[in-house]
């Protein structure tokens, strides 16, 4: 797909995070796709594709011993927001079923790219969770990101961005943007919407 296309509202489009391999994989509903702003749904029951494990910092030197595994997303209803070109997405994580949040759940990531199967990205293992009523937040995986750039993932310069991505996010999310981010709280689905599937060519890295 053209990146200036944009995905129609109640598509099914593949969310993908992508490297040298394509690390995951899970089918999202289309919810907006404009120069503003990315929103996507995945429904609790969708079935993806994910590593058995988190890969440890070490192992992701050795991508071709990291197995991937079908895997059913069952805990949370997740609407992703993004901000096209910025390097975060936020996740507002209901409990499966209820519009009671679990969590803001913020990916530190390279921003989306558009494709012919959706969207793909990439994580970069720093993530931030804040609490239901944005009051409280904390670092996740911290220890892990830590001990990527001691191995070398990560070099000093990319590490500083990505700490600084992360502040940034918080700071827009529970001050600058938060009215943004919290009009779709009580969002809900279109009841006609179809099941969303994964694409059959998930696992190709370039999708010409």
């Amino acid at each position: 797909m053209n990146k200036r296309q944009f995905w129609e509202v109640g598509q099914s489009a593949t969310l993908r995070g992508v490297g040298e391999k394509v690390f995951w994989a899970y089918p999202t509903i289309v919810v907006k796709d404009t120069s503003d702003l990315l929103a996507l749904y995945m429904p609790a029951g969708v079935i993806g594709k994910d590593t058995d494990h988190k890969p440890t910092p070490q192992e992701l030197f050795a991508i071709d011993k990291i197995n991937i595994f079908d895997y059913q997303w069952v805990r949370t209803d997740v609407l992703i927001l993004n901000v096209p070109t910025e390097s975060f997405s936020t996740y507002i994580m209901w409990n499966a079923g209820t519009k009671d949040i679990d969590c803001w759940y913020v990916n530190l990531q390279e921003p989306v790219q558009h494709t012919r199967i959706g969207f793909d990205t990439m994580d970069n293992m720093l993530d931030v969770v804040i609490s239901p009523d944005m009051n409280e937040w904390h670092w996740k995986d911290k220890e892990e990101f830590e001990q990527a750039q001691k191995v070398g993932f990560y070099s000093a310069e990319k590490a500083r961005e990505i700490w600084a991505t992360g502040e940034k996010a918080i700071q827009l999310i529970t001050k600058e943007r938060r009215v943004l981010y919290e009009q779709w709280k009580d969002w809900q689905p279109n009841p006609e919407w179809e099941f969303p599937k994964l694409s059959p060519d998930w696992q190709k890295v370039n999708l010409d």
